[in-house]
């Protein structure tokens, strides 16, 4: 009787029905991928609240939704182009941030496909490879290497109106980005600078204040200034 009530309108007579308890079963150890996966990107990482709880459900989601699509290749071949367009966040996520999503999601679709410990152990083994990653020194920024952000007024030369403040404390920098402001009124440069040991980036902002009108003046590390 259970079953019956679970069932599709649209199902046909004699069509497989997912029984509940296999479905609870499911979403339970896809909830459990969502939540180890979650765990693991905590570590060592800048997160929000909402973020995690987005890791934590999405293998859940992906799950049902491949479970009500089992078999059907339409159907299927429909949600996979649906998934495709959803914007997860309404601002670029970082490198780190988009991985983790279709890692929750690749859990999501085992899980959906009934491999309940393929799923787990998936999550455990990717998250132990992510922890690593952020434990281990390799393709790490140097601790002295960052991006300043200068924003100047159109009549100042850019060119060569920092170096002499650059070249006091950095031991070396380099101008990369450039771009309008304000309906070209401003400029907004973008370097990046390798710091001088012992130096004090208040002094050096100070000093670039003087020369840029006292304009917005950023000064982050590598990894912030990608992510913002």
């Amino acid at each position: 009787m259970l079953d019956n009530l679970f069932k599709g309108v649209f199902s046909q007579p004699g069509e497989a029905v997912i029984l509940v308890h296999i479905f609870l079963l499911c979403i339970l150890s896809a909830l459990a991928c969502g939540i180890i996966l979650a765990l693991a990107y905590t570590y060592k990482s800048r997160y929000t609240k909402s973020f995690l709880m987005t890791i934590c459900i999405l293998p859940a989601v992906v799950c049902t939704v491949i479970m009500m699509v089992n078999g059907n290749i339409g159907t299927g071949v429909a949600v996979a182009g649906a998934f495709s367009l959803v914007r997860f966040r309404s601002t670029p996520g970082s490198a780190k941030e988009i991985c983790t999503i279709f890692i929750a999601m690749g859990a999501g679709l085992i899980s959906g496909m009934g491999y309940l410990a393929y799923a787990i152990l998936f999550s455990i083994l990717l998250s132990v490879i992510t922890v690593v990653f952020k434990a281990i020194k390799i393709g790490k920024v140097k601790e002295n290497t960052k991006v300043l952000l200068i924003t100047v007024p159109e009549d100042l030369n850019y060119d060569t109106a920092f170096d002499e403040i650059l070249k006091n404390y950095t031991k070396s920098y380099e101008l990369f980005t450039v771009k309008t402001s304000n309906l070209g009124s401003l400029f907004k440069l973008k370097y990046l600078v390798d710091m001088k040991s012992g130096v004090s980036e208040k002094e050096m902002i100070d000093e670039i204040r003087c020369r840029n009108g006292n304009l917005e003046i950023r000064l982050s590390t590598q990894e912030l200034s990608d992510e913002l």
